[in-house]
């Protein structure tokens, strides 16, 4: 349940992000500048929201006993995703980040990478059990 959990929250904070600011300049990357590497508009917030309830979703159908296997596969997908992501794309975001000397970076480091690296381990836990 802590992964499902983890994912809804997720999913709110994207939703409060398409009528309020409070915590996006630190979940944006940027520039040494400051300047934003990602403007998300607000259907993409929405598109993002609706996929993290979406994994929540599939996060919950891994903890039914009798679930379909390509739910499995779903599964092992996400965490592969979320994995990746914690790694990074060697440039913005991610442990091989170029950018290192941000408020963003700070929070990816701190916060974000960890959080990735979890959310990935805990499907691949669900997809063990």
């Amino acid at each position: 349940m802590v992964l499902t959990i983890i994912l809804i929250l997720a999913a709110l904070i994207h939703l409060y992000w398409l009528f309020g600011e409070f915590g996006i300049d630190q979940a944006l990357p940027t520039n040494e500048k400051g300047e934003r590497l990602l403007n998300p508009s607000k259907f993409m917030t929405v598109i993002v929201a609706l996929c993290l309830f979406g994994f929540a979703w599939v996060s919950y159908r891994l903890d039914i006993d009798s679930h379909p296997s390509w739910i499995d596969t779903i599964g092992w997908v996400l965490a592969l995703l979320f994995f990746l992501r914690a790694i990074g794309d060697f440039k913005m975001v991610g442990v091989f980040k170029k950018i290192k000397h941000t408020e963003f970076a700070k929070y990816d480091n701190w916060i974000y990478i960890p959080l990735f690296f979890l959310i990935s381990f805990l499907f691949i836990l669900k997809l063990m059990v």
